[in-house]
This record gives structure tokens, C-alpha cells and sequence, in this order.
């Protein structure tokens, strides 16, 4: 007689690893009640389902901020998959909550991937729930923020999260972080500031307003002028604390910041889109 796990046996497998209730039977039954080696069988299920579709593009998924208790450090990490069905799954999208939980205490992708999970490797879960789930499922983006007060914004949907940084932990900090965080995510500044622009980003735009001013005509001796004023609105559109803030353009990012206490900055930003 063959063996049949028992019902409480395999809903103990399927709340372990995430697997359907029918490939936990399967593999208690392979594993003949052997608990551990049923965990190895969905494993093995998940590499080699894994290797088939290594070469798949895993854009879909969902974007996750997390912060510290004393919101000194945050995190934003992606859980990407290949369809937006599976990326907006309750399942899938609580995992992702978790995995972004837990990135929080590592200092890169690959400490994080290292790190414990439930008895298994965040990679090894990633295949695991890989051959539950049938699409390539990775980590994609991991970004860290540190600063006096970090903040976070997940856009609805998880498709977009950003973390904000200001100088200092003072009252109202909590609501402008976010708030900076929002216009992060809904803006996609290339910097913070001036300072912060790539010399290549600047030769390229100048590059281009240089050539659309030489067509117009312009004499060359106040082309640089102009470029000046070319510039100025070029950061000003472009970067974080230079954008007018979306909830009152009336205002600058940075003089939102102010309004809420006078010595306040923003120090530093993230922001991951799967788009």
C-alpha cells in the first residue's frame, strides 16, 4: 500500500514553503512522510524549473520600502515575477513585505540573499517559490538610504516605492518624509540637487540646448548666457528639492521642508520603479 500523508502534514508543508496542496501531497507521498527530504523534492522542483526559465524577463512584480524602528535606515527592494497576475497577488505581494522586512539589516543584495529565511537562504526561497508559482522569481533592485530620519512612499500598486532622508529628526519630519517620498516617486527626479547631476548628464543637455540654439540662429557670443538660464530651469525641473512640490506648487521641494521646521534639508533620496 502506497503511503498518503496526512492532511495536517501537508498543510504544515504548504505553510512552510508557499507550495499548492497538491505538490505537497506529491512530495510527502514521494518522501514517504519524511518531512525534510518533501522540503528537498520542492527544491529540486523549483532549480530545475528555475533553469528552464533563466532566460525569461522577470519585469512584473512588486516594489517594497521599509524603514527602521528609529527610521535611521531604509530599504526598497523589488520582488520581480514575469506576469502582473502573479505580481499582484496577495500571496506573492506579502512575501515581498517580508523579504523587504528582513533586507532591512544588510548592507547589500548579496548579504540579503545570503541571509537566513524560514530554515533556507532568501535565494533558495526565491527558487522554491520559483517551481511553486511556475515564473522566474528574483530580487531586483535593493537600495539602502541612511540618515538622521528616513522615511518611505510605496505608490499604490507596488510598482513604485521611494525613501527620503532629512537632516534631522524634528516634529513633522514623519509626514514630510513621506511626503518628499511621493514626490520622489511621482516626479522621477534624476538627483537631489545641482551638485548631484552627472557631468555627463550636464554635457549631454548642454549638448543639446547648445545645437537647438545655433538653429534658432543665435549669435554665438550670448549663447552661453543663455544656456545659463537653459540650465538653471533644467535643474529645476530635474532635481528633487528644486521641483515644484506636488501638493503645493506654489512652493520648491525645499521650501516645503523649511515650512515644517526652518534648519530642516532633504539629504538624500531612492526611488525604484519596475517601469
Amino acid at each position: 500500500m502506497s503511503y498518503s500523508p496526512a492532511a495536517a502534514d501537508v498543510a504544515k508543508l504548504r505553510n512552510q514553503t508557499g507550495a499548492g496542496m497538491m505538490d505537497c501531497k506529491k512530495a510527502l507521498t514521494e518522501a514517504e512522510g519524511d518531512f525534510d527530504k518533501a522540503v528537498d523534492i520542492l527544491r529540486k522542483k523549483g532549480q530545475k524549473v528555475a533553469a528552464n526559465r533563466a532566460d525569461r524577463e522577470s519585469t512584473e512584480g512588486a516594489v517594497i520600502a521599509r524603514v527602521n524602528e528609529d527610521n535611521t535606515m531604509g530599504v526598497v527592494i523589488s520582488l520581480n515575477c514575469e506576469t502582473d497576475f502573479v505580481g499582484k497577488n496577495e500571496a506573492f505581494v506579502e512575501l515581498a513585505f517580508e523579504l523587504a522586512e528582513q533586507a532591512i539589516v544588510y548592507s547589500n543584495k548579496e548579504e540579503f540573499l545570503a541571509s537566513d529565511f524560514h530554515g533556507m537562504t532568501v535565494a533558495e526561497k526565491l527558487i522554491e517559490q520559483t517551481g511553486v508559482i511556475g515564473e522566474k522569481i528574483e530580487i531586483g533592485a535593493f537600495e539602502r538610504l541612511e540618515g538622521p530620519f528616513v522615511g518611505a512612499y510605496i505608490h499604490a500598486g507596488n510598482k513604485i516605492a521611494a525613501l527620503t532622508a532629512l537632516s534631522a529628526k524634528v516634529e513633522g519630519a514623519d509626514e514630510a518624509a513621506k511626503s518628499v517620498s511621493m514626490q520622489a516617486a511621482a516626479m522621477n527626479p534624476i538627483a537631489l540637487d545641482e551638485t548631484k547631476v552627472s557631468q555627463e548628464t550636464i554635457d549631454k543637455e548642454l549638448e543639446i540646448e547648445r545645437h537647438k540654439l545655433t538653429e534658432e540662429g543665435k549669435p554665438a557670443n550670448i549663447i552661453e548666457n543663455i544656456l545659463k538660464g537653459k540650465m538653471q530651469r533644467f535643474y529645476k525641473d530635474n532635481t528633487l528639492v528644486h521641483q515644484d512640490f506636488i501638493k503645493d506648487s506654489s512652493m520648491s521641494v525645499a521650501d516645503y521642508v523649511k515650512s515644517i521646521n526652518g534648519d530642516l534639508k532633504v539629504t538624500g533620496f531612492v526611488r525604484v520603479s519596475l517601469s
